[in-house]
């Protein structure tokens, strides 16, 4: 077993917080999906300071721990029987091994996903209320994340584009995921605004060749004439 699906309240009431407090992310806002009872809370604050105010509004949540349970357990067989297929299609596609033997996938009762890749063990959220399919999706998206950057491609193509057009890559190459892991849970990913050219970019360059270095190179160059958006 490499992923495991739990719930931790800690670690979902830091997640409320932080979305509260991020702003747009590759154009996207993530805050608009905030109640603003909660951004009232969260807003600019440290996460000691609102932590147990956030706990009570999310207490009816909390409470239904059979619930969470069948949640966890549901997540858990459903990966589990993709699980080898995933990380096999990712080992090849990337021709590079897994580097990390366990991955935590921490539900969130709110909409941002983010992932944790220097976490040990490295971690990312899948929303709780998330349909079987999604979950299964946004793991596998997660996922690809977490193996670029405990593999050496991070630290290669940020040398030559720098930390946040690296990071605007990385999540563009999800777009991988709609080629050549769309069988195992049906699900497109569909990306962010910011990306929308770059996406059309590498799905036109992997259909005339699937390498993935020779891909990363070529997104290099075509980040270095156009930009990013």
């Amino acid at each position: 077993m490499i992923v495991e699906f739990k719930f931790d309240k800690e670690k979902d009431l830091f997640n409320i917080w932080e979305t509260s407090n991020s702003g747009k992310h590759f154009g996207h806002d993530f805050t608009k999906n905030v109640p603003k009872e909660i951004l009232k809370i969260c807003k600019g604050k440290k996460f000691s300071n609102c932590k147990s105010k956030l706990e009570k509004i999310s207490y009816n949540l909390y409470s239904k721990n059979d619930l969470i349970k069948d949640i966890e357990k549901d997540m858990n067989v459903a990966w589990r029987k993709i699980e080898k297929k995933y990380f096999k299609r990712l080992e090849n596609l990337t021709n590079q091994k897994i580097a990390f033997t366990k991955s935590l996938a921490y539900l969130t009762s709110t909409t941002r996903c983010p992932y944790k890749p220097h976490w040990r063990p490295p971690a990312f959220y899948v929303k709780i209320f998330s349909s079987i399919q999604d979950a299964m999706q946004t793991t596998g998206h997660e996922l690809m994340h977490i193996h670029l950057h405990n593999i050496d491609w991070w630290k290669r193509v940020e040398k030559k584009i720098g930390y946040n057009k690296t990071d605007d890559l990385k999540e563009a190459l999800t777009e991988l995921l709609n080629s050549d892991f769309r069988d195992l849970w049906k699900i497109r990913d569909k990306g962010y605004p910011n990306h929308v050219k770059l996406r059309k970019f590498i799905r036109q360059e992997w259909k005339k060749e699937k390498n993935f270095d020779k891909l990363t190179d070529n997104c290099i160059k075509w980040i270095k004439k156009n930009g990013i958006k």
